[in-house]
């Protein structure tokens, strides 16, 4: 009998990943995935812990299921993901209905973990086991035309604001071989883009040459059209990498590099190993190799000791860069990391500063958008629009584009001339 299994992801493309992943696993065991809560044998809540009170949300996300585990006795609750990792045998503590706590680098043990689930106890399984989870997994499975490929994990940077290293691990790299395998799976099944996942994913090295070797050796996979890769950090951009973004056409003009802040007084408060100048020459050096790279990046206003002279460093870098989107947030502390000792800014002028910034960014992502108007560009046609008849998809730049066009096209990489530039997105026709 077929068992139905709902997922709530929070945060990251990363956790997205892994709970298309997770999913893929519980197939095997039975599952078919729901949409509806309410109609579950399983929810599975995969966690995030980067912003504020990311465990009371999972809390109260715990809490709206009590009613649904009164009506099923026999629902299963799992958390999995960085709270998981974080909180450990403390959820299942606050919150006796929960069945199976999982940290993201033990899921691949899901089948196993249910099986003791069965048998009566409440699992907690945290560990950062020395095998590679990825051998454990079942072979890829999709019907999109664009899908996410892990290649690295963990981080060992340790900026001051961050729980990824304490929840992810240490920076641990994918073979290349494997890698390749499991893209040549995925195009086999349709897939005409890839994007390249990892905690700081331009440190990869499971290979000599490091990313963009990677890269290189994705190009030359036939039906492969389209690479990208996030998160990078700067200050792993290698001239090989930035060379790659020049001479490989099927490395995507978009290019996703956090830098958090333009005082270098506050960059160093963060442990992050780099000056606003050494960031500005890289974009310099980026934008040289592909002139029509359009970058992202991450923001964080109050951060602790940030003074507006700080906060007005940030906003001349982001005006001399002209990012094309940005995620920004006002500074929360994360309990374990170094940060989360200090002296908080207040609240209120963290949130106006974010303001300030984020009113400054969506006017460069706008400027981004609308110079977009007029030109044909190459769209990788993902799915049916919201209306009906319409086909959205990904333009090189990642900018969602709509059009009216035959579900024929989906998974085609078609030539679209943007006609308007809306709020998020473009909209289109097809060209002749």
């Amino acid at each position: 009998m077929t068992k139905k299994l709902f997922v709530k992801t929070y945060g990251c493309q990363m956790n997205v990943h892994d709970g298309e992943r997770m999913a893929e696993l519980l197939a095997g065991q039975g599952y078919e995935q729901t949409d509806r809560a309410e109609e579950a044998d399983m929810v599975l809540l995969n966690t995030c812990h980067i912003r504020e009170k990311a465990a009371e949300k999972v809390y109260s996300d715990i809490g709206r299921l009590k009613p649904l585990r009164a009506a099923k006795p026999d629902l299963r609750i799992a958390v999995a993901g960085c709270v998981a990792q974080a909180e450990g045998a403390e959820i299942i503590a606050r919150a006796p209905s929960v069945d199976l706590v999982v940290g993201p680098q033990s899921y691949q043990n899901l089948p196993e973990l249910l099986a003791r689930v069965d048998r009566g106890e409440k699992v907690v399984e945290t560990e950062f086991p020395a095998e590679d989870k990825f051998a454990r997994l079942p072979g890829r499975k999709t019907r999109a035309p664009a899908a996410f490929l892990t290649v690295q994990e963990g981080c060992d940077k340790f900026c001051a604001f961050c729980v990824v290293p304490y929840t992810r691990g240490a920076e641990v790299s994918r073979p290349l071989a494997r890698v390749l395998d499991e893209a040549r799976t995925l195009v086999a099944q349709g897939v005409r883009e890839v994007t390249l996942l990892g905690q700081n994913v331009n440190a990869w090295h499971g290979a000599e040459g490091g990313l963009a070797a990677l890269v290189r050796e994705l190009a030359r996979v036939e039906g492969l059209d389209r690479i990208r890769y996030t998160t990078s950090h700067p200050n792993d951009m290698d001239d090989a990498l930035i060379a790659a973004h020049g001479e490989e056409p099927k490395l995507m003009p978009f290019l996703h590099l956090p830098v958090q802040s333009g005082s270098d007084r506050i960059l160093k408060a963060m442990n992050r190993k780099h000056r606003a100048a050494d960031y500005l020459a890289l974009v310099q050096r980026l934008r040289a190799a592909r002139p029509d790279l359009l970058l992202s990046s991450d923001f964080i206003t109050g951060f602790p000791g940030e003074t507006e002279e700080d906060f007005d460093a940030t906003l001349a870098l982001v005006e001399e860069v002209r990012f094309g989107m940005a995620y920004s947030f006002a500074y929360s502390p994360r309990p374990g990391t170094p940060a989360a000792e200090r002296t908080p800014v207040d609240p209120d002028v963290a949130h106006d500063r974010l303001l300030r910034l984020q009113a400054l960014i969506t006017r460069q992502q706008r400027e981004a958008q609308e110079s977009m108007v007029d030109r044909v560009l190459p769209v990788l046609f993902e799915k049916p629009g919201r209306q009906a008849g319409q086909m959205t998809g990904k333009s090189e730049h990642l900018m969602a584009v709509s059009v009216t066009a035959p579900e024929t096209l989906r998974g085609e990489i078609v030539p679209v001339r943007i006609t308007a530039a809306l709020t998020n997105s473009l909209s289109g026709e097809l060209a002749a």
